[in-house]
C-alpha cells in the first residue's frame, strides 16, 4: 500500500459501525478496487501522478465504466489530497455514503 492508501485505510477501517464496511483491494469482477463498500455500492480509488494521462488514464476509465455498469459509484482522489486534506476527503466519502451527493466523475 502507498502512504496515501495506508492513511485512508486507517480511517476507513474504523468507519462508524452500521454506516459502512470497507474492504481494501476488493475484487469486483476482473478488477481490484483500492477500497470498496459493497453494501453502499461505493468504490474509492486513489491515484498518483501516473493516472492523469496516457494509457493509465484510459485503463482507469475502463475500470470506472465497469464498476459503474455493475451499480457502483466511483470516487477518485489524488494521493496528495489524501495526504494533505484527509478530513476533506472523508467528508466527500461520508456524503456519498449518506446519499447526499452523486459520486463525481473524474
Amino acid at each position: 500500500m502507498t502512504d496515501a492508501e495506508r492513511k485512508l485505510w486507517q480511517r476507513l477501517r474504523h468507519w462508524p459501525e452500521g454506516k459502512a464496511h470497507f474492504r481494501r483491494q476488493a475484487t469486483i469482477g476482473p478488477y481490484f478496487a483500492d477500497f470498496a463498500c459493497h453494501t453502499n455500492r461505493l468504490v474509492i480509488e486513489l491515484d498518483g501522478g501516473q493516472h492523469g494521462h496516457g494509457e493509465q488514464a484510459l485503463r482507469d476509465g475502463a475500470r470506472d465504466a465497469y464498476f459503474r455498469s455493475n451499480g457502483y459509484r466511483v470516487l477518485r482522489f489524488w494521493n496528495n489530497d489524501v495526504l494533505t486534506n484527509p478530513d476533506g476527503v472523508l467528508t466527500i466519502i461520508a456524503q456519498a455514503i449518506d446519499g447526499d451527493m452523486a459520486a463525481p466523475h473524474p
